[in-house]
C-alpha cells in the first residue's frame, strides 16, 4: 500500500503566520501536525512508501523538515504550483501525482493539515476489511460547521449520499479528507476528470464514486481538528494541552502568569505580562502585554499591548499599540 499526505495548501487564512511555512509544520506540543501524520504512517509495516504532495513554493522547506527526522518513508513529489492561483485542484493534483509516480497499489490519502484522534492503522484495518473505496467521518455537531465540508449519508457503514459544502445540510456527519482507494479505483481519477468534473475537493469525486461502487465510512468520536484557520490551530493545541501549558526551559519570565493552554518556545521573552490560549513562537519578547487566543510569530516585539484574537508576523515590532 502507497500513502499520500496532501500538503500543497497556501493557507492564506493563517497569514501571516504562514507566508514563509507550510502550516503543516505549525506545532502541536513537541511535534507538528505533519510530523504526527508521519509517525503514523512510518510505523504500519502496511505501507510502504510515503509521497508527500507539495508545491514548488515549499519544497525546500520540506526538503530541510525531512533531513532533520528520523522518517524513512516520505519522499517529495511537487506539483507545479508556486501560488493558490496556479493550483489544479486536490483531485487533480492526486490524478497528476498517481501518474507521476506510476502507482498501482491501494492508495492511502490524508490531508497533511488534520490533526485526528483515530489511528490511522485502525482505518487501514478497516479499509482492508471491506476492499472498497472508504472515508473516515466526523460528527462535527453543528449543522452550520457542516456547511464548511462535504456531508456524509450512511445506511449502516455504507456512504448512500454525498454532499460537498451544502448550503442546507441535513446532517452533521462530515468526510475529514481521509481516503483510502483500492487500486482498482484509481483509473476513475482520470475519468472523472476526463468527463469535466470538479477537480477541487476530493468530495466532489466521492460523490461521484459511491454512484458507481461501494464506499464505506469509517466514523470516529473524540476529536478532530481542519488546520486552516487561527481558531481551529488554536483549538487543535488547546486539544493537545487539555488545560495544561507548555513552557520551553529557555524561555524567561519575569513577572508573568501563564494561563490555560498557552505554548511558548524556545528564547521567548515575557515580561509582566498574561497569556491565555496562546500560542508564542521562538525569540519573540512581550512586556506588559495581555494576550488572549492570539499567534505570535517568531523574533517578534510587543510592548504594552491588549491582543485578542490577533496574528502577528515574524519580526514584527509594535511598542505602546504603534508599530
Amino acid at each position: 500500500m502507497k500513502a499520500v499526505v496532501l500538503a500543497g495548501g497556501y493557507a492564506t487564512r493563517l497569514w501571516p503566520i504562514t507566508k514563509h511555512r507550510p502550516k503543516m509544520f505549525l506545532p502541536i506540543g513537541d511535534s507538528t501536525v505533519v510530523d504526527r501524520i508521519f509517525a503514523e504512517l512510518e510505523a504500519d509495516d502496511r505501507i510502504d512508501e510515503v509521497y508527500v504532495s507539495t508545491n514548488e513554493r515549499f519544497a525546500a522547506d520540506f526538503e530541510e523538515h525531512l533531513a532533520d527526522t528520523e522518517f524513512e518513508k516520505p519522499r517529495l513529489s511537487i506539483e507545479e504550483t508556486t501560488d493558490e492561483d496556479e493550483k489544479f485542484g486536490v483531485v487533480g493534483a492526486l490524478a497528476q501525482l498517481v501518474d507521476r509516480e506510476d502507482i498501482d497499489d491501494d492508495l492511502l490519502v490524508i490531508a497533511g493539515d488534520n490533526l485526528i484522534s483515530f489511528d490511522v492503522s485502525e482505518f487501514v484495518d478497516y479499509f482492508e476489511e471491506r476492499e472498497s473505496p472508504t472515508l473516515a467521518a466526523y460528527d462535527v455537531g453543528s449543522r452550520e460547521r457542516a456547511k464548511s465540508y462535504g456531508l456524509v449519508e450512511l445506511e449502516g457503514d455504507r456512504v448512500v449520499s454525498f454532499q460537498e459544502k451544502p448550503d442546507d445540510p441535513n446532517s452533521t456527519l462530515v468526510s475529514i479528507a481521509c481516503y483510502a482507494f483500492p487500486r482498482e479505483s484509481l483509473s476513475l481519477l482520470s475519468t472523472y476528470l476526463e468527463q469535466g468534473n470538479n477537480p477541487d475537493e476530493p468530495g466532489w469525486f466521492v460523490q461521484w464514486l459511491q454512484d458507481r461502487e461501494p464506499t464505506y465510512a469509517y466514523t470516529f468520536e473524540d476529536a478532530w481538528f481542519d488546520i486552516g484557520t487561527p481558531e481551529s490551530y488554536l483549538d487543535a493545541v488547546a486539544w493537545h494541552l487539555n488545560g495544561d501549558s507548555l513552557v520551553a526551559e529557555s524561555a524567561t519570565l519575569e513577572d508573568t502568569t501563564v494561563g490555560e493552554n498557552v505554548h511558548v518556545m524556545a528564547d521567548v521573552t515575557l515580561e509582566e505580562s498574561h497569556l491565555d490560549h496562546a500560542v508564542v513562537f521562538p525569540n519573540a519578547t512581550v512586556r506588559n502585554g495581555d494576550i488572549r487566543r492570539s499567534i505570535i510569530d517568531e523574533g517578534t516585539h510587543l510592548e504594552d499591548l491588549d491582543l485578542a484574537g490577533a496574528l502577528i508576523g515574524a519580526h514584527t515590532t509594535i511598542t505602546n499599540g504603534k508599530p
